[in-house]
């Protein structure tokens, strides 16, 4: 799927982004197109469908005669962000605990074997790239192209956030725990607690961004 190789525009939004929500880049500032174009070795095109991406976020503004401006997702877009992304992706997880293959299953269980060992690791990147790998997984085995559609869609939108909250000290361990609560539910088709486990899930990715927006702002 996409999200196992990520496109060079949405590898140019993740570097933005970092640099929003670390506070390097800080409100106000424009992002000229050229500019992060030289920056990055690449041309316009992947600039812009990046800058197109934050945007969805609410991470930059476009504004008349300025182009891209930094700008900062308040905390009532972030919490809707967060609510849609965890009713979707609850209900990939029910879908997936009813109909996903053999075949998918084992991959599952092996994407989340292989992610153990990177929260045991340490590697906030390698495990943020396979997390978001994983949730795609679980998108796909619903077997339902719209939601999974819908999901990816808001899943891009929702990205900066979840991938800023693996900072948290201690949460790659936390996260892969409820990990293991989700894996288990769809492995053994137990529709019911795959939602509820990926409900619970989500709600503490959105605690743990709080916590490193709250960190980042002191």
């Amino acid at each position: 799927m996409q999200a196992d190789n990520p496109t060079l525009a949405d590898r140019l939004a993740t570097a933005i982004a970092d640099g929003i929500l670390n506070g390097t880049l800080t409100p106000g500032l424009r992002l000229d197109e050229i500019g992060l174009a030289r920056q990055h070795g690449v041309s316009r095109t992947p600039v812009r469908e990046a800058l197109r991406q934050l945007m969805q976020s609410g991470l930059i503004d476009m504004r008349p005669r300025k182009g891209a401006v930094v700008s900062k997702a308040t905390p009532v877009q972030i919490e809707s962000l967060f609510v849609a992304m965890a009713e979707m992706e609850a209900t990939c997880a029910r879908l997936a605990a009813m109909s996903m293959t053999p075949i998918e299953r084992r991959r599952l269980q092996a994407r989340h074997d292989a992610m153990t060992a990177l929260a045991a690791a340490g590697d906030p990147d390698a495990y943020s790239d396979a997390n978001v790998a994983l949730h795609s997984a679980i998108y796909a085995g619903a077997h339902n192209a719209p939601i999974a559609e819908f999901a990816l869609g808001l899943r891009r939108r929702v990205g900066p956030f979840r991938r800023a909250q693996f900072q948290v000290e201690g949460r790659l361990r936390r996260s892969n725990q409820e990990h293991d609560a989700v894996v288990r539910a769809i492995l053994s088709g137990d529709a019911a607690g795959a939602h509820a486990a990926m409900l619970h899930h989500v709600s503490l990715v959105e605690d743990a961004f709080e916590t490193f927006a709250a960190t980042n702002a002191a």
